[in-house]
This record gives structure tokens, C-alpha cells and sequence, in this order.
């Protein structure tokens, strides 16, 4: 996660709902207008179904208690509003919890084609329709759960499993690769960019995934791709902090990506 930010969160009032203005309302309106055909052409159909389900309006910004009412339904998942930057003990604690933590700020326009943290556009049309599928959803709660039990010199590790898989996964579906992701799902740009055949794409192997190095920063120079799904759902039953202590011992993969520039 960056480090700072320039935004501000936006505070919901006693009953969990944030006065959005009519920019912000436009500004999820363009996006969601944009992105819908983009993921209909790229995203995997388990992401397409959840969309479906989730039914996000799309002409103003979500309310975190109406689409916690709908995730509660189907997977007993809430989303709860945050400051953009949480640490990492708290993130993995909420998906312990089933409880998704939301970004409460809408990008600027500025930002429209890609911004480095997570704002409200990211977290609901990104993250909650995978959220809607119960295996999805466990394979979320067992990171957490794992990140809960974890030893702070952990966190950077076990976090890469989350970032290679819900953030910017892949999966083959027929003859193609699609996007699976819900940072991809969100960003008009990394979307187009992640299945275009250019990045460098490496079989899901979660030790692999654990060792493999990334920026926030820019589209990922790198994508795991999932052969099936059950592979990741299968991830949940393991111990994935053990996972973590053999890829520690084995160590970091060299940086597919120039080093930022200071």
C-alpha cells in the first residue's frame, strides 16, 4: 500500500451513509459506463457472475449498508468504510471476520485511468462481486485468518498471495486468459494490459507467488495464471503460514520491474 495519500476518507453519518456529491456520483458513473463493456470482454465469468448479483447502481456511488445487506444474504460478508491506508494487522483481522474494508473516497478525474490506492470504485465494482461467491469469499477469510495468526515480519510474504489472486489474478478460461482480479476489474488501464499477451505470465504456484516481488505503482509485469479455480480454493486449506516460512528460507525472487525512482 502507498505509504500517503492525498485524499481524505469521508466519514458516514450515524446510520453508515456518506454524502457523496454529484462530481463524485458522475465520476462512479463514467467509470462503471466504461468499465462495464471492458469486463464483460476481459474479466472471467465467476467476476461477471458476481457483478450480476451484486447489482452496484451505477449511477452514484454505493452505499456501504446496501451492499452489505445484499453480501450478507449470499456470503455473510459485510463492507465496512476505512481511511484508504490501513495496516496490515487490522486488513487481515476484517477478512477474518468476513468483513471487507472499503475505502470511503471517490478518485478525482485526475485519476479516472488508474490510481495507486484503493478508492470506493476499486473496493465495490472490484472487490465485491468475487465477494458474492461463497468460495471466493472463504478463500478471503482464510488469508485473514492466517494474517491474524501471523507474526508482523509476515505480513509483506502472506500479502502477495492476496495481491497475485483477488487483486491481479488470471484464469484460463477456453482457449484464453481472462481477468480474474479485482484490481484489473477496476483499472481501465491494467485490465486491457493484463490479458494483451505482453506481461509475463507463470503457472499459480503458491510458494512462487509468496516469493515473487511487486510494485504498487505500475501494471504488473507479472500475472499468475490459475489453470482451474478449484486450485485456489484449495489454498484455503492449507497452512499457509507455513507456506510463508519455506518461501522465506528459500527467499525473494529477483524484481521483474526497474527500481522506483526516488
Amino acid at each position: 500500500m502507498p505509504k500517503s495519500t492525498k485524499y481524505l476518507a469521508k466519514l458516514p453519518d450515524a446510520h453508515g451513509f456518506i454524502a457523496y456529491t454529484a462530481e463524485e456520483d458522475a465520476v462512479w458513473r463514467d467509470l462503471y459506463a466504461m468499465q462495464a463493456p471492458q469486463v464483460a470482454r476481459h474479466s472471467a465469468q465467476p467476476y461477471l457472475d458476481g457483478l450480476a448479483r451484486i447489482a452496484l447502481p451505477q449511477g452514484r456511488v454505493p452505499q456501504c449498508p446496501e451492499i452489505s445487506e445484499r453480501l450478507g444474504e449470499m456470503t455473510g460478508w459485510r463492507v465496512e468504510p476505512v481511511p484508504a491506508l490501513i495496516p496490515f494487522d487490522r486488513f487481515f483481522g476484517m477478512l477474518a471476520d468476513r468483513t471487507f474494508p472499503t475505502a470511503s473516497f471517490m478518485r478525482s478525474r485526475e485519476d479516472f485511468d488508474y490510481i495507486e490506492e484503493p478508492d470506493i470504485f476499486h473496493e465495490l465494482f472490484g472487490h465485491t462481486p468475487l465477494l458474492t461467491d461463497p468460495r471466493f469469499a472463504a478463500f478471503s477469510q482464510a488469508i485473514g485468518a492466517a494474517g491474524r495468526d501471523a507474526d508482523p515480519k509476515d505480513y509483506a510474504w502472506l500479502i502477495r498471495l492476496y495481491w497475485f489472486t483477488i487483486e491481479f489474478g488470471l484464469t484460463r478460461e477456453g482457449a484464453g486468459v481472462k481477468a480474474l482480479g479485482s484490481g484489473l476489474a477496476s483499472s481501465p488501464e491494467e485490465l486491457e494490459w493484463s490479458v494483451s499477451g505482453q506481461p509475463q505470465y507463470r503457472p499459480f504456484d503458491i510458494i512462487d507467488i509468496l516469493r515473487t516481488p511487486y510494485r504498487i505503482d505500475i501494471p504488473q509485469p507479472i500475472y499468475f495464471v490459475l489453470e482451474d479455480l478449484d486450485t485456489l480454493f484449495a489454498a484455503a486449506e492449507r497452512d499457509l503460514l507455513k507456506d510463508v516460512a519455506q518461501a522465506q528460507k528459500l527467499g525473494l525472487h529477483a524484481p521483474a520491474y526497474p527500481p522506483k525512482a526516488a
